[in-house]
């Protein structure tokens, strides 16, 4: 044979067999990812932790790792780390070979085989969004392979992985592979289209609408100069649930059997633009839930506030969810725009201004903002007052202020924001509970000067559910505190909505959907919106 043409046979045989020229093979960045290599120890897979209840296992020639709770409850977890590459690539894709027998939630629903995965910053801090962690209950069919992209966070340097039995009550989980690759922004899931919204017209009779309202100093009055005071209740689900629960059967109950003239509405941006679990419509269905609360209230001559139920800082995607709100709903005399629920873990000039979250004075608000990521800056109060008034809604704005929303201190101290000529005004928010100290510098001093809503009160029946709240701030007497919020409330004319009208979101107002007051909270508030008046006797 000549030599070229062994040459041409070569050559086709190395192209079967090599990658196209310029096409990369992948490469796990978590070494020993197939559990195969056991250089070091013979009866143990390189570089993988060796912990009670893990043991390494070979079917059919080929290794795995088995994870089995020696006791029920008792967590089995693999720690790993990867340092991410320079520059950190727009995501990773973790791939896994897992099997599982049996398993039994624990005691949490969480309580289940998983696994569980963070980012952490150069000074080994969490870096939020935290990815979603791959679970497993019951049993598999075989093996079984899973794939899934998670965006890298801006500032995140390593990630953690963390295979585990997550505290079961029973099973075993096995893992053939777990592969950490770099992957492009590409293969990010693309979010659906958003739909801009427009503005919805006025179709109710102007008589069955509440007054159009503004703020004077610190009081809220209607059009025609009298003052107005809103007492009402806090209708949950729609920051949980794309399609709500209860929120119309709520409505006319909350207005007509409980007396309130004001009803807040928590959602989320997140679910208005369709990017939810399971939303494949723009948010289209979730918007009409808003609007048809918006209009049950309305007609019944009740305003409503559209809370952003979020957390820590406002970012630049929070701009962009009011933008649209504030075009949808733009000059409706029923609608209040209260632009953050909690605030928490940044300084009084960030609060207001906007600046970045690696600041030392900013980095606590990373750490209680878990949903979606857009960068390292918080746009600040003013920002988002200011995308309310450019979107041409004159709607009066309601804004919370620090300490998860209860501080509001820093409004004496020069920190207020600056309101644009025709906006009807701010309502400035505190959310107050047994657990919060200082009424008169943290509200009342501001209750001075500014128009304040208590967006958030309300009073547990015991700390069951709250065991996060250390003793020393547990008030013993709790029906004294239900009386005394309410008293000074009242005495101070606080305009404020009772948390929560949900059965299932403490503490509740209401113990069932038969809308039943609870004894300890949800009683007190029924009889305040009826007109009783309680007396404040000791102040917090």
């Amino acid at each position: 044979m000549k030599i070229t043409a062994i040459l041409a046979i070569l050559a086709v045989l190395v192209l079967a067999v090599a990658p196209a020229f310029g096409q990369d093979v992948p490469v796990s960045l978590l070494s020993n990812g197939d559990f195969q290599a056991a250089t070091r120890d013979a009866a143990w897979p390189d570089d993988w932790p060796k912990v009670e209840g893990a043991t390494w296992e070979k079917e059919d020639g080929r290794a795995f790792l088995r994870l089995s709770s020696p006791t029920p409850g008792q967590m089995v977890l693999l720690y790993r780390q990867v340092t991410l590459p320079l520059p950190a690539p727009a995501a990773v894709e973790l791939r896994l070979r897992v099997r599982y027998t049996d398993i039994k939630p624990g005691e949490k629903p969480w309580f289940d085989g998983r696994v569980i995965s963070h980012f952490k910053d150069e000074a080994g801090e969490i870096v939020k969004p935290e990815p979603g962690a791959p679970n497993f209950r019951g049993s598999s069919k075989g093996w079984v392979d899973q794939s899934s992209i998670i965006r890298v966070p801006a500032g995140a340097r390593v990630f953690e992985i963390m295979p585990c039995l997550f505290q079961a009550a029973s099973g075993t989980l096995d893992f053939a592979k777990c592969e950490v690759l770099a992957a492009g922004a590409d293969k990010l899931p693309k979010p659906p289209p958003i739909v801009p919204s427009v503005t919805l017209p006025l179709t109710l009779d102007a008589k069955r609408l509440p007054a159009e309202i503004h703020t004077a100093g610190n009081q809220l009055l209607s059009a025609d100069g009298k003052p107005v005071w809103l007492q009402g209740l806090c209708v949950d689900s729609l920051q949980w649930s794309v399609a709500g629960e209860h929120i119309q059967q709520s409505i006319p109950v909350a207005i007509e059997q409980w007396k309130a003239n004001v009803l807040r509405l928590p959602v989320t941006e997140q679910s208005w633009f369709g990017r939810g679990k399971g939303q494949k419509d723009g948010g289209l269905a979730y918007r009409k839930v808003v609007d048809a609360a918006v209009e049950a209230a309305a007609s019944r001559g009740t305003w409503i506030a559209i809370d952003l139920h979020r957390f820590g800082a406002p970012m630049p995607r929070h701009v962009e969810f009011w933008k649209d709100v504030a075009t949808r709903y733009q000059n409706h005399p029923a609608v209040l725009f209260e632009v953050f629920n909690e605030a928490h873990g940044i300084s009084w000039q960030t609060w207001r201004d906007g600046g970045s979250l690696r600041d030392p004075a900013n980095r606590g608000a990373a750490k209680g903002e878990a949903d979606g990521d857009d960068g390292e800056q918080c746009v600040g109060m003013q920002a988002m007052l200011n995308a309310i008034r450019q979107a041409g809604a004159h709607n009066v704005v309601i804004v919370g202020g620090l300490d998860w929303g209860y501080d509001l201190s820093g409004l004496t101290k020069g920190f207020a924001l600056e309101e644009r000529a025709g906006g009807h005004g701010i309502l400035y928010s505190s959310h107050i509970y047994p657990w919060k100290k200082d009424w008169p510098n943290k509200v009342l001093a501001a209750a001075a000067k500014f128009p304040i809503f208590v967006g958030e009160v309300g009073c547990p029946g015991d700390w069951k559910g709250f065991e996060f709240i250390p003793p020393s701030a547990r008030p013993k007497d709790l029906p004294a505190w239900a009386a005394d919020v309410l008293g000074m409330i009242q005495k101070n004319k606080l305009h404020w909505t009772g948390f929560s009208f949900h059965p299932k979101t403490g503490p509740m107002v209401i113990s069932d959907w038969s809308y039943t007051p609870t004894p300890y909270w949800g009683t007190f508030v029924k009889e305040a919106l009826s007109g009783k008046q309680f007396e404040l006797k000791e102040m917090r």
